[in-house]
């Protein structure tokens, strides 16, 4: 995701988020293509880097 950012940073000109690993554990690029349209790229996260957030690991359950 970070390579496919810095590719098209070159001729996208209006970002509406960089590179972000969502808590569902999609790493997620938005931008906006020149009529307007959102465009959303994503991929699955590394595993190493979607556990490393504490909001992506499922909830204890108490018994």
């Amino acid at each position: 995701m970070d390579a496919a950012y810095d590719s098209l940073r070159t001729f996208v000109e209006d970002f509406v988020n960089e590179p972000t690993t969502m808590p569902w554990g999609n790493r997620s690029l938005l931008f906006r293509d020149p009529d307007g349209n959102l465009v959303n790229f994503f991929t699955p996260a590394a595993p190493s880097e979607a556990a490393a957030r504490p909001e992506a690991a499922a909830p204890s359950v108490e018994q």
